[in-house]
């Protein structure tokens, strides 16, 4: 596989984590005041994702891919 291909199944899977944190925020958005405990903890782990997202792109993009 080459780094193209690699960078490109890692975007790949950043991406659906990404999206999973941001349907976890957004499903905790909904209940709210239930477990409003838990807004520091996702909120962060929805930023890391999409942190993680945005580096793997630019990865790939200076890649050529």
């Amino acid at each position: 596989m080459s780094d193209i291909d690699t960078l490109k199944a890692e975007v790949k899977k950043l991406n659906a984590q990404a999206t999973q944190a941001k349907m976890d925020l957004h499903d905790l958005s909904e209940e709210l005041p239930i477990n409003w405990e838990n807004i520091p903890a996702i909120a962060e782990r929805t930023y890391a994702a999409y942190k993680a997202l945005t580096a793997a792109r630019a990865a790939l993009k200076a890649a050529g891919g």
